[in-house]
């Protein structure tokens, strides 16, 4: 198995061996099958939360394939993260028909409400904040997805009462 230097961050969280135990065994169910990268970072992630570099080298230990395959697909993919997320994700959509309809006001009025930037966290832990591409509901936008609620036709000044729904 070919090795990949995957950067270690200051602020990434410990991953406990208690952890990384039960990564291993759950991770068992794709060992030896051709294919199950996909699913194996999806059960890795649902269990940790995130996937950072023990993580990464847990999943291609135990399915024999190169560090650099596993972090290729997960950089690749936008719903893998390395970083911690918050209790609620928040994602904005920037696709043409959101954008053109105050998408970006709406990202600034989050960033302004929340006190952090893209792909941040805010202090709490409760709020991490994403752009997605396109939330394939251009008659419904602009479009903010928090967790897997779909806010449509949101505009700046919805943000503070959508996000009491999450407090």
């Amino acid at each position: 198995m070919a090795q990949t230097e995957v950067p270690e961050k200051a602020n990434v969280l410990e991953i406990s061996p208690e952890q990384l135990s039960e990564l291993e065994h759950v991770l068992g169910d794709y060992q030896g099958k051709p294919g199950m990268l996909i699913q194996a970072l999806h059960a890795a992630q649902n269990l940790i939360g995130y996937l950072p570099p023990p993580v990464l080298r847990t999943v291609a230990k135990v399915l024999d394939i190169s560090l650099s395959e596993v972090y290729g697909v997960v950089t690749f993919y936008h719903f893998f993260s390395m970083k911690p997320r918050g209790k609620h994700v928040i994602q904005v959509c920037l696709g043409t028909a959101c954008y053109v309809r105050g998408g970006q006001e709406i990202l600034t009025q989050l960033q302004k409400e929340l006190s952090i930037d893209v792909g941040e966290v805010t202090e709490d832990g409760l709020y991490s904040l994403e752009v997605m591409r396109c939330a394939g509901a251009c008659g419904l936008a602009p479009v903010v997805r928090i967790d897997s609620d779909v806010h449509k036709r949101v505009n700046p000044s919805h943000i503070t009462n959508i996000l009491k729904n999450y407090q």
